[in-house]
């Protein structure tokens, strides 16, 4: 089976036909997963990604238990005087 690659907005586009897609269980919006070797392009479908709360998330970005992150503290930031038709 051939394809052709295309313009698609500012970037290039595959399409691939509903027959493979329908033959590998692959629709609309699922993850996939490129792979480069020599001269080829290996896509397959992407493992589902498992669910991580905000607190998992939170611990992740701070680096240390929920228990320890505290309120953050800052400043208001002036961003200069109103332009335009903003409402205040």
């Amino acid at each position: 089976m051939y394809a052709t690659i295309q313009k698609w907005g500012n970037s290039n586009g595959l399409r691939i036909p509903k027959v493979l897609l329908d033959a590998l269980g692959l629709r609309e919006n699922d993850r996939v997963e490129l792979i480069q070797t020599e001269g080829a392009i290996t896509i397959k479908k992407a493992a589902a990604a498992p669910h991580r709360s905000l607190e998992d998330r939170l611990t992740a970005f701070y680096g240390r238990p929920i228990e320890e992150i505290g309120p953050i503290e800052g400043q208001e930031t002036d961003w200069g005087k109103p332009e335009g038709c903003e409402i205040w």
